[in-house]
């Protein structure tokens, strides 16, 4: 609870930063030290699992009391209830939700640049930088086809949602 909060309280930009540059002072000397990459996926990992954590702590709330009671009384045992239940109707719930955070977390990677890690948007400024694309214009169309990408990801992303929410039903009753 107190990690989720103090989580969802921060900026992941701040996170990234404190693990890039004021962890190190909390290793001690001659310690082996986690490279960057795997210190902002530990960063990263932390921040998408309290927002996940807390957006299928909503979906359990949203099963109505009666079903959890009627499985109960049908003599299903508690970890059947869960699982054959709850959790069904949790989940279904809470796919819209679900899908926005995979697609803000996608559209927040952009972020690891600033820690000096190439990501999908860098990769863009890396290719201008070769020697070859030196002095050709060519930034506007490698930012044209990185936000063409991400709206591309996100789009999917979307449409996908939708369609599983049609397969199951989400919103009918």
């Amino acid at each position: 609870m107190i990690f989720i909060e103090f989580v969802r309280g921060v900026p992941l930009i701040s996170l990234l930063l404190f693990s890039n540059l004021l962890l190190l002072l909390f290793f001690p000397l001659g310690a082996s030290i986690p490279g960057e990459l795997t210190r902002a996926m530990i960063v990263i990992t932390g921040f998408s699992a309290a927002y996940i954590a807390e957006i299928v702590r909503g979906g359990l709330q949203s099963v109505p009391r009666g079903q959890i009671e009627a499985a109960q009384a049908s003599g299903l045992s508690p970890g059947a209830v869960q699982r054959l239940v709850v959790l069904p109707q949790a989940l279904r719930a809470v796919i819209p939700a679900m899908v926005g955070q995979f697609i803000a977390l996608f559209k927040d990677t952009s972020l690891l640049a600033i820690i000096g890690l190439a990501e999908f948007l860098r990769v863009s400024d890396l290719a201008n930088a070769q020697p070859d694309f030196t002095g050709r214009g060519l930034a506007a169309v490698t930012y044209v086809f990185v936000a063409i990408g991400y709206w591309a990801f996100a789009y999917t992303m979307s449409k996908e949602s939708r369609r599983l929410e049609a397969r199951l039903g989400v919103g009918v009753r």
